[in-house]
């Protein structure tokens, strides 16, 4: 929770930042220009990845299989693209990483060994609500 609570902080500190330093370098007007394209792009890019996604997982489905790592992929996609339609430079990398399918694999292999070690570890606690 207190992770959290920093990012909402520092997050979009370093956006306003980063927004200042390259409205210096290149002007401010190609700075909006730049957030509004690298968003409709995100976002179209991540609607397309999680038809193919979803396409895929039914695929799985029909065959009798559980669709494990299209919901690994789905979850990726989804966050990705909430990261590509908040405006900013450093989500929109973030937001790509995780909606390109050749950085979201090998995210998706480090998730992977978190959790297991995690699990292994005995760190992960299952709470009732």
């Amino acid at each position: 929770m207190r992770f959290l609570l920093l990012a909402l902080l520092v997050i979009p500190a370093l956006e306003i930042g980063v927004f200042i330093w390259a409205g210096g370098i290149i002007g401010p007007w190609w700075v909006v220009g730049l957030i509004l394209l690298t968003g409709v792009v995100g976002v179209t890019f991540a609607k397309q990845q999680g038809v193919h996604t979803w396409n895929r997982a039914m695929e799985s489905l029909n065959y009798g299989q559980i669709p494990r790592e299209e919901i690994i992929d789905g979850i990726c996609i989804f966050v990705g693209g909430v990261f590509l339609f908040t405006p900013g430079f450093l989500t929109d990398i973030v937001g790509f990483i995780l909606v390109l399918p050749v950085t979201r694999n090998p995210f998706k292999k480090w998730l992977k060994k978190f959790f297991e070690n995690r699990i292994k570890n005995g760190t992960i606690i299952y709470r009732k609500w």
